[in-house]
Formats: structure tokens, C-alpha cells, sequence
């Protein structure tokens, strides 16, 4: 996952700082304050689903606003959430805690003005890099890193991988015949756990089509 440029981020992943929001952080946060880092629909779901329970939650984003990288359905409840505050321009600047986190420092690029809150919980939401960097030459990869699978497959992509089937690549396979690819790792899929469920069970079907060739 992509994270924030603090130096003792790790220090404090899974005390204090989270990297996906799910009934179960939402437990532990219960009715404490907290933030949510990024823009994007990811960060705005996130915001939207803490804020049933949460006290207080701060969606942090360093553009001037939500409106060019989130739905405007999910801007739409944000603004009639009263215990969401967007705050624009902004960045996590410190964070301090011993064996969990306990304060957090931003800072508005904008004014400079800088504040300390007592916040125990952050939840990064700005997206996903893909570790697949080891891949590069072995299989077509989308301008982000991501596996590109099936139809993203152009002809030029299987021409100069060599595919040497006369078929196409099923719906998750990848450039090398009989690879599939499943999950966030693959480009164009929907960042959940439940849909790299779904696909790897799709997976298998084609993994028998494959072995009766």
C-alpha cells in the first residue's frame, strides 16, 4: 500500500494506524476521534462508514477539495454527516505514542498553521502500489504496475510476449499462458477483500478448462 511520507509510520501500524476500514476497526476505535488520510471513493467510504460510531472523523487531503477524485454522491453524505470535517491543503506532519499511537500533528500547506490533536486512530486510505516490480518483462503490466489480464490484453501485448495459443486469455489470465492473476494486484479490479474472493474462485474454473487442454 502507499503511505504517507512519516518517518515512524511502521512504528504504529495495526496500534493506531490502519490500512483498511472494516467492522472490526471500527470496533476498536468505538467513539473516539479519528482520520481519515486521502481523496479518493476509498477514503470518502471509509469516512462515511467510522462516522456511524466515531465521534469526530477528519478527512485529511492535500488538494484544495473532494470534487476532482470522489463520487459526488459520497461528497453529498459527507456534507450532511455532522461529525465529518474535510480539511483541505493538509498533511500528517508527526506522530507520537509509545507502543500505540496517542497524538497526531497536521499541517495546512496553504497558511502553515499547524495542530495537535489526541487522535489514536488513522486510517490511510490513498491507495494502492503494486510490489510487483519483479514482474516487469515476465508480464504485461498496466502504466501503474498492475497485471493486466484477459481483455486488457491487447494483440500487440500478446504479440510481443509471445503468446503462443491460438485462444485468447480467459477473463483473470495473464500474458504467460495458464498465470492468473487475482485481487488488488490485478488491473482494473475493485479494491475488496471479498471481490479477490470472488476471483480466485473464478480462477479455478479456468485453471480445469486449462488442464483438459
Amino acid at each position: 500500500m502507499s503511505k504517507t511520507a512519516i518517518g515512524n509510520l511502521p512504528q504504529f501500524e495495526g496500534a493506531g494506524v490502519y490500512y483498511g476500514a472494516t467492522f472490526v476497526e471500527r470496533q476498536l476505535c468505538g467513539a473516539d476521534e479519528l482520520i481519515v488520510v486521502g481523496g479518493g471513493n476509498s477514503a470518502g467510504q471509509a469516512a462515511v462508514f467510522l462516522a456511524q460510531t466515531a465521534k469526530q472523523v477528519y478527512i485529511l487531503v492535500r488538494s484544495a477539495s473532494l470534487a476532482t477524485s470522489m463520487s459526488r454522491y459520497l461528497i453529498r453524505r459527507i456534507e450532511e454527516s455532522t461529525n465529518i470535517i474535510v480539511r483541505p491543503h493538509t498533511e500528517i506532519i508527526t506522530l507520537e505514542g509509545n507502543h500505540q499511537l496517542n497524538s497526531v500533528r497536521w499541517r495546512n500547506n496553504q497558511s502553515g498553521e499547524t495542530e495537535n490533536h489526541n487522535i489514536k486512530h488513522i486510517f490511510i486510505m490513498t491507495g494502492a502500489d503494486p510490489n510487483t516490480a519483479w514482474l516487469n518483462g515476465c508480464l504485461v503490466l498496466d502504466a501503474k504496475g498492475f497485471i493486466n489480464t484477459g481483455p486488457d490484453l491487447s494483440p500487440e501485448n500478446l504479440r510481443a510476449t509471445g503468446w503462443s495459443l491460438k485462444r485468447q486469455p480467459y477473463l483473470l489470465e495473464t500474458s504467460l499462458p495458464g498465470v492468473f492473476a487475482a485481487g488488488d494486484v490485478r488491473g482494473g479490479s475493485i479494491k475488496r477483500v471479498a471481490s479477490a474472493v470472488g476471483e480466485g474462485s473464478t480462477v479455478i474454473s479456468f485453471v480445469h478448462k486449462i488442464i483438459q487442454e
